[in-house]
């Protein structure tokens, strides 16, 4: 709390009182104790004044807010404090002397930060409703992290502060707590390491049961995806990652390594997912207290299958009676089931991801194109392949060459006999 003088409040009697505020002659004031008050959330304020009529008797007196003008039913008639149902049972007015009131507020929240005024009433005066009072401030403790100290694999070294936005009157200690385990330091600054999951809150002393809001030292994120079941191309995905932690974490995304995401919110929304955003996937969430990676979470996309490729072999020209290898593939998820066909024929040829002709004949020869399926769809080869069989060697130039080696066999036989004397 910051006190300051007494301010003396006059104002000119209301009424035609020809001799209010002539010098030499009472006046009818209103004296504030303080301008302005600090307190804390929590605690109980007291605001207090001294009111004087030099002449009439007071007939009404009354706190009020001018914050709260919305809500009266007049707008030039302020409400009472007192009579507001939100504040009726935390706030007593009290008469302790004469002319002195006092406005009493316990358990004081921060929405009670407002100025106060106070009002009276005679049959000849009433005390100006625009004329300042005084601005109550509440105050909730926060931590803030002023310093990393040093930075560790498995902990963090920072200095942390108790803070508060105004300074109430008097010379408080402060309490820390960590993992709910009281402290003996005394001192707005606390120093000391924290390990993944450490959480650690201030307060005043004398008032630990309104402790700052806890800041933790960060722990490993949890990650999911949504939907939880079949995720199937064209759908709506969202990767989440959280972790408790204060100060806020900032998180940023990856698929194996490189960064996808980086910002204050733990998700990553895919709008129409698609079979090339399949993959692993991990999160990285960072405070003033280090970073922490998460554990791995693989993305199974469902696809039907696409364009299949298909092939022959052997590639060159195919010789009746030799083995012919005709093969289909397909990217698909489930893996795809493969059916083969040739063209003009209803009736499938064979079915498997290979189609293997092993006495390859004439009738053998024309297009073949084959079609991958799965539960999420079908697709046929777009890709003809033309296996025709190669031409044979006619029997009669086997002929000839058989009959021209016997010749020349004969021949040189012939040569070779002795001769014979007639």
């Amino acid at each position: 709390m910051q006190d300051e003088e007494p301010v003396d409040l006059r104002t000119d009697s209301e009424s035609s009182s020809p001799d209010a505020g002539v010098h030499g002659q009472p006046c009818n004031t209103v004296t504030y104790t303080n301008r302005s008050i600090c307190a804390f959330k929590g605690s109980s304020v007291d605001i207090s004044c001294t009111y004087n009529s030099h002449k009439d008797k007071v007939e009404a007196k009354f706190w009020f807010r001018p914050q709260h003008g919305h809500q009266w039913q007049n707008p030039s008639e302020p409400g009472d404090l007192g009579q507001d149902s939100q504040y009726s049972s935390r706030v007593q007015v009290l008469e302790t002397e004469t002319r002195f009131s006092t406005l009493r507020i316990t358990n004081l929240r921060e929405s009670d930060s407002s100025e106060n005024r106070f009002k009276f009433k005679t049959p000849s005066f009433e005390w100006g409703s625009s004329l300042s009072g005084t601005t109550l401030t509440v105050t909730a403790l926060q931590i803030v992290v002023t310093r990393i100290v040093t930075v560790h694999e498995s902990y963090t070294e920072a200095e942390l502060n108790c803070h508060s936005s105004c300074s109430p009157t008097g010379h408080f200690s402060y309490v820390w707590f960590k993992n709910g385990q009281k402290l003996l330091e005394e001192t707005s600054t606390y120093t000391h390491d924290f390990y993944p999951g450490d959480s650690i809150t201030c307060a005043f002393k004398g008032y630990e049961g309104h402790r700052s809001p806890s800041v933790y030292a960060l722990e490993v994120p949890s990650v999911s995806v949504s939907p939880s079941g079949q995720i199937v191309e064209g759908s709506s995905v969202t990767l989440t990652c959280s972790s408790d932690a204060n100060p806020a974490a900032n998180y940023t995304w990856y698929k194996e390594n490189p960064t996808l995401h980086e910002g204050p919110e733990g998700n990553y929304h895919f709008t129409s997912v698609s079979s090339e955003d399949r993959g692993i996937y991990h999160c990285k969430t960072e405070n003033q207290f280090g970073q922490i990676n998460s554990s791995t979470i693989s993305l199974y996309i469902q696809y039907p299958p696409k364009l299949p490729s298909v092939s022959v072999s052997p590639s060159g020209q195919i010789v009746e009676g030799s083995s012919v290898t005709l093969t289909c593939s397909s990217d698909a998820n489930p893996a795809a089931n493969y059916t083969w066909y040739k063209e003009n024929e209803d009736s499938p040829k064979a079915s498997g991801q290979i189609f293997t002709i092993t006495d390859f004949r004439a009738e053998h020869s024309g297009n073949y194109y084959c079609e991958a399926q799965n539960e999420r769809g079908r697709y046929k080869s777009t890709l003809y392949l033309t296996v025709v069989a190669g031409t044979s060697v006619p029997c009669f130039v086997v002929l000839v060459i058989l009959l021209c080696i016997f010749l020349w066999r004969s021949r040189g036989c012939a040569l070779c006999s002795p001769s014979v004397a007639v």
